[in-house]
Formats: structure tokens, C-alpha cells, sequence
């Protein structure tokens, strides 16, 4: 089954042999939002500004600016953006820098792309500040107000999605149910009403997700098991 995370991430391959990135593209490039190519280090790091992507994959050996020292600027610029190192074996003791650099994996060429994509789909519920690591295997994607449970789409309301973003935007709070009200309906509803709507929110989603401050109001749950 395909990882939907995948759909949201933007990646940056940088290699300067055309006919691996073209290949490289094909095989697994249709997985993201978005599958950028640049031909060497200074347009990596060009890009990189530009388009912030969620993940680079970069070649080590490459003209003007090679892989490794591509990663220490990049590194400087956000040091939380994985990156992935493509190594052919004659240049394994180069990857003894890519410890000190912080890069994330590496692979030696030649490679499956398959096993590629399957270590980006191990992390991509880490990538980018627009992912939300919820308790119970849920994701919440912040720029698509998206919910995932062990990456499968959960489909919410309207006011179900406006709810867990009320939530979110509020997780080291409780909220009360006055607030609840206010941010979901125009009109004055009862308590009832409140409890009913998060009592089948609780059976879409889990009774862990959303914690119950008795007398107070509710509190999501973040990255807790």
C-alpha cells in the first residue's frame, strides 16, 4: 500500500548524471508533491533556498560544489532537513564526513529505488514542520488539515477538522466547552450537543486522541502512546 504521506513531501535530488536522476524520477518520483532535480552543489543549495524542500537526496562526487560540502550549507540553513547521501562504493571512505555533516542515510550505487522510497516512507511522518505527530499512529498535516491513522486518510467534517485544529493550535491548554462552542457553531448549543460531537469524534478516531480534564475541558493528545 502506498504511503499518502508521501503526497504532501517535497524532495530535492541533486545528481549530475542526468540518467540517474531521469531514472531516479521515474521510479519514484510520481510518490511526492513534488520531486525537484538539480545538476549539481550550487543549484542544490539554490533550490534548497527556494523551494525548502522536506528531504534531499544528493550524489557525493559532483562539479563546482560536491555533495558533502552541499550538506554542510545546507545544514547551516536548517539543520532539521534530512539528507540523504547516493555513494558509489569506490567513494565509501567519504562517508566518513557524512557522520560529522549530520547527514541522515546513505546508499551505495548501485541501488534499488524501491528500498530508497521505503526508508523516505519509514520517516515521513518526521518530515517538515507541517507534520504533527499525534498519539495512537495518528499524523495531522497542518497545511491540508489532513488526519492519518498508520498513514490511511481519516475523512472529517468540517467542524470535525476545525475542532482538532482548535486542539493543535491549543495542545498544552485545556479547552473548555464555552471555547468549543464559540470556534464551531454560530449558534448557542447545549452541552449535550458538545459531548455528543466529541463523544463520535472519539469513535472516528480513538479515546486516547482526546483527553478528558473532568470539570475542565479536553486536551489533545500529542506523540504519546
Amino acid at each position: 500500500m502506498k504511503n499518502k504521506l508521501l503526497k504532501d513531501l517535497k524532495v530535492l535530488l541533486v545528481e549530475d548524471e542526468d540518467k540517474i536522476a531521469t531514472l531516479l524520477k521515474a521510479a519514484i518520483g510520481d510518490n511526492f508533491y513534488s520531486f525537484i532535480v538539480a545538476k549539481d552543489g550550487i543549484e542544490g543549495r539554490e533550490v534548497f533556498v527556494k523551494i525548502k524542500p522536506d528531504i534531499v537526496i544528493t550524489d557525493i562526487m559532483m562539479p563546482r560544489l560536491s555533495g558533502l560540502d552541499m550538506a554542510k550549507e545546507l545544514k547551516q540553513i536548517n539543520p532539521e532537513t534530512p539528507i540523504i547521501i547516493l555513494s558509489a562504493f569506490s567513494e565509501k571512505e567519504k562517508l566518513f564526513g557524512a557522520i560529522d555533516v549530520g547527514v541522515t542515510k546513505y546508499f551505495l550505487k548501485p541501488f534499488d529505488p524501491d528500498e530508497l522510497l521505503d526508508y523516505i516512507s519509514s520517516i515521513s511522518h518526521k518530515l517538515g514542520n507541517k507534520l504533527v505527530e499525534l498519539s495512537e499512529g495518528f499524523v495531522f498535516n497542518k497545511s491540508t488539515n489532513s488526519l492519518y491513522k498508520n498513514d490511511r486518510f481519516v475523512a472529517l467534517l468540517k467542524n470535525e477538522t476545525k475542532f482538532l485544529c482548535l486542539l493543535l493550535e491549543n495542545h498544552s491548554k485545556v479547552i473548555d466547552d464555552k471555547t468549543i462552542k464559540e470556534c464551531l457553531w454560530a449558534d448557542d448549543v447545549s452541552n449535550e450537543r458538545v459531548r455528543t460531537f466529541i463523544r463520535r469524534f472519539r469513535a472516528k478516531t480513538s479515546k486516547k486522541l482526546i483527553s478528558n480534564v473532568k470539570g475542565v475541558g479536553y486536551k489533545l493528545s500529542i506523540g504519546e502512546s
